[in-house]
């Protein structure tokens, strides 16, 4: 799976974000899904025809994985946001996944490229992001990229394009990632401040401020949170880890994204950086493995901070096994609270990791999929990936 990053604000060191304003840059890094698609519960596979084709025309990102449309006069088939010359209305088809709009003949565009996942990111990127990660090269002067038979401009308008972030903007965050888990770990201001190759303590301490929220002395009473990007064939999502374990996966595209930071941040004294760490590593691999329907049960430590009662809740989605489903009144008797459903669904919409604690497996008494916050056609989509139709 291809390694891509969150979305960090522009170069200057003037610019840099608050934490306020990292947390609002999730709301840019992709549109809502439109308000139909995820409140819908007859939305099963694909919209109105009318409304895709709509969508097809305008290249709304907010239908990236709803639909496939298909060329009859040329034989190829798009995704949503697709660049190239829109067909006649009357001459598209439409599919829910690209493996349909294959087994009826259609090709894959060459210029959006539906088979790859949205944002993909290239191999020499890869290449470069692999050295840094491997090496900690977290400063790199435009001679070394040369060196390295990469153009400076090309990575610096690639990034912004895609990411919206400089290059060299994303290296600052990973330092002052490094930097603020050498705190962390008992080591001096100073120290940390060199080692994460700042020359002056006072251009290091602006900022980390600036983008940490607090200063470097304080930061030990402060739990870091490393978040990262990770891409799936459902769309975009975002991960985050404390030192401890996992504490956030939701989709970007999700309306309660915002309201999760807040919690998170008041919950466990957290403050959101972006940066690698092994165990978003781990759960980018289990994910991968998820998707291609060879996992069943996640193996990665958790940090759930909550009430009592939200916490039995999302031990009760835990304990449903994969492949099946659960209705809420259900769920309620698990935690031998039954007359609790309704505050059983609330917990259930308050949990910040998606997939991993499965509340997709619980659907409506009727067998209805009722709600789900990264949207209905998600939650049919991964259903269908665990061998319920």
């Amino acid at each position: 799976m291809s390694k891509t990053m969150f979305k960090q604000p522009s170069q200057p060191m003037s610019e840099q974000p608050s934490q306020q304003t990292l947390q609002h840059t999730l709301q840019q890094t992709l549109q809502p899904m439109p308000q139909q698609l995820q409140n819908n519960p007859s939305h099963n596979v694909l919209p109105p025809r009318e409304e895709m084709y709509k969508a097809l025309v305008e290249k709304d990102p907010r239908y990236e994985g709803v639909f496939i449309a298909a060329i009859k006069t040329t034989g190829i088939f798009c995704r949503s946001i697709c660049h190239a010359r829109k067909p006649k209305e009357q001459n598209v088809e439409y599919f829910s996944v690209c493996t349909d709009a294959l087994n009826h003949g259609y090709r894959p565009c060459k210029v959006c490229r539906p088979l790859e996942p949205l944002g993909h990111t290239p191999d020499w990127i890869n290449h470069l992001l692999k050295t840094i990660n491997e090496k900690q090269l977290y400063r790199l002067r435009d001679s070394e990229l040369k060196a390295m038979d990469i153009e400076p401009v090309k990575l610096r308008r690639w990034f912004k394009k895609h990411h919206g972030i400089t290059f060299q903007a994303y290296l600052r965050a990973l330092r002052l990632n490094q930097a603020f888990g050498s705190i962390k770990r008992d080591k001096t201001v100073t120290n940390s401040a060199m080692d994460s190759g700042y020359d002056s303590l006072s251009g290091f301490g602006e900022a980390f401020k600036k983008l940490i929220g607090v200063s470097p002395s304080k930061a030990k009473q402060q739990t870091r949170v490393s978040l990262k990007r990770l891409l799936t064939p459902l769309g975009p999502m975002l991960a985050g880890t404390t030192e401890k374990g996992i504490c956030l996966l939701e989709f970007v595209d999700r309306r309660m994204l915002e309201t999760q930071f807040k919690r998170l941040t008041k919950r466990l004294n957290a403050r959101f950086i972006l940066g690698e760490h092994e165990l978003l590593d781990s759960l980018e691999e289990q994910l991968e493995q998820y998707f291609k329907g060879t996992l069943h049960t996640f193996s990665l430590p958790l940090v759930q901070p909550g009430t009592g009662f939200q916490k039995s809740v999302w031990s009760g989605l835990e304990a449903i096994p994969y492949g099946q489903t659960r209705c809420y009144q259900q769920q309620a008797e698990y935690i031998g609270n039954p007359k609790a459903v309704r505050a059983v669904a609330r917990a259930n919409g308050d949990n910040c990791l998606a997939i991993i604690v499965p509340c997709h497996r619980v659907i409506g008494k009727n067998g209805s999929l009722t709600g789900y916050g990264g949207g209905l056609w998600r939650k049919k989509r991964l259903l269908e990936i665990e061998g319920i139709a």
